[in-house]
This record gives C-alpha cells, structure tokens and sequence, in this order.
C-alpha cells in the first residue's frame, strides 16, 4: 500500500508540475506568459495576454492537475484515509508552485487548489466562489478576489464539518497562496495593483 501511495503522491506532483497556461502559450504563437503581462503563467494572465477562451482553457486544465489526482485517490481508498488524499491534493498543488519543468518556480496556484478542494470539500469551495465573484466584481482585482475565497475556503469546510485532515489542508494552501501572492498585495496596498477591467 506504501508504493501505492508514494506513485499516487508523485504522480500528483509531476502532473500539478505541467504549465499549462505557459505550453498554449507557446503553442498559441511562442508567447512566453512570464515576459507578459504580471508575468504568471496562471489562467488570468493567459486571458489577458491570449483572450479569455485560452483563460478558461487553462483555468479548467489547471483545476485538473488538482481534481482528478484527488479523485483517483478517493477511488482507491475512499473517504476512510484522508490524510492519504490530502497528501496527494497537496502535492499536486506544491507541483504548481515548484514545477521541476520551470527550475522550480511555478504559478501562484489557485485554480489547481480549486481543484482540489472541489474534490475534498465540495460544498465550501461554493461559499469561497461567491466571495471571489463579488470581490473581483466589486474592486476589479482578481487577487483580492482569490486571497478572499483562499480564507473563505478552509472556514466553510470548519463549518460544514469536513474533516480536519481537510480543512487544515485549506489553511495551508490559503498560507502558500498569500504567500504566493505577497508582491500582488503590496501593491494591492499602496494602490499599484492592476484591475481586471484595465489590464
């Protein structure tokens, strides 16, 4: 079972590691999303550099990386072991932040921990996409949107009584995405930050 688990948590890993975003990108007319617009290789920077269809294109294979390997474990092992799919759904994330593909730099991992979530937590993940929708929708700037439904999510999970395996699964992924996000809220906070309406 041990095996089981570690090609489980690798195999999560290596597939959170693929660039979407920056492989259509490339494919799209060698556009490299890390010289354009903020420099993520994320779904929102590919809508603003390549146009929204190539966004929601790299949001649903992002959100893949995360879901699917999740799904896999739950498949195998049922809802009885979730530190074994918690295991994997961090993985696949941390494969995001820390692609072996990009030297070890990545994306700053939101849709593929929507991914996940919607796999464990399915019924918080609502909550935190309505807070994002009307963060974004009200102040036009999708990283205040996603460090809101990034706190929203693990709270709602509290809440609903998902596992603690789960929900503090959600806390450490909100920490990494803040992390991740620490320059977009510098500038969030001296008023630099770019809105979705304007980029």
């Amino acid at each position: 079972m041990t095996g089981i688990i570690i090609v489980l948590w690798m195999g999560a890993f290596f597939l959170g590691a693929v660039p979407f975003g920056l492989i259509m990108a490339e494919l799209r007319g060698g556009v490299d999303l890390r010289t354009q617009g903020s420099g993520n290789i994320g779904a929102a920077n590919v809508a603003r550099t390549l146009g929204t269809k190539l966004g929601l294109l790299t949001l649903v294979l992002d959100m893949g990386k995360g879901l699917v390997p999740v799904l896999a474990t739950l498949a195998l092992f049922g809802q009885n072991k979730p530190i074994i799919a918690a295991g994997t759904g961090l993985a696949a994330f941390l494969g995001h932040l820390f692609s072996p593909f990009l030297r070890f730099k990545g994306g700053k991992g939101v849709a593929t921990a929507l991914g996940v979530l919607l796999a464990l937590t399915p019924l918080a993940v609502i909550p935190a996409l309505l807070v994002f929708v009307a963060v974004t929708a009200r102040w036009g700037y999708v990283s205040a949107g996603s460090l809101s439904a990034a706190l929203v999510a693990p709270a709602a999970a509290f809440v609903l009584g998902y596992a603690p395996t789960y929900w503090g699964l959600g806390l450490c992924i909100a920490a990494l995405i803040f992390l991740r996000h620490r320059e977009n809220l510098g500038r969030l906070i001296r008023g630099q930050e770019k809105k979705w309406r304007k980029a």
